[in-house]
């Protein structure tokens, strides 16, 4: 879609660029990423600088297959950005379309990736080009 931007970590081992680059493709997106460190993606897409953060799991070899790593994302790093982003009107799930879920300690342990979107309508957009470009987006849908 013409003129939309979307946000990504600054350290490609903290994302999957090539995916994400692949879904903003998929988008249309033409800007280049805004590639920035901590929740200042949250406060960008918040205040309408940016409309799309994708932070999607990087993949690792495994007997010559691509997997998604282990990593769980920490609560602190995304807590106080989701709050912005839906009191903003937008949206924040995890790859698979399901609401972040601070309830089980330190991590997010029930959620793989990080999507937000300026709009619920957007968000609709993005699921779907993250669901047909990421390899490991093979959960349900939740949105």
């Amino acid at each position: 879609q013409e003129g939309l931007r979307f946000c990504e970590s600054v350290e490609a081992g903290h994302s999957d660029h090539a995916t994400a680059a692949k879904i903003a493709s998929a988008l249309r997106v033409t800007a280049p990423p805004l590639r920035l460190d901590s929740q200042v993606k949250y406060g960008v897409i918040a205040r309408g600088e940016a409309e799309i953060y994708l932070r999607l799991p990087n993949q690792v070899k495994n007997k010559g297959t691509l997997i998604d790593n282990d990593y769980v994302e920490n609560i602190w790093d995304h807590a106080a950005g989701t709050v912005l982003i839906r009191e903003a009107g937008g949206v924040v799930t995890d790859m698979h379309g399901r609401p972040l879920d601070f309830g089980h300690g330190a991590k997010l342990v029930k959620n793989k990736g990080v999507v937000a979107s300026y709009t619920p309508a957007l968000h609709s957009e993005v699921m779907k080009a993250v669901e047909s470009q990421s390899a490991s987006a093979t959960g349900p849908r939740a949105v």
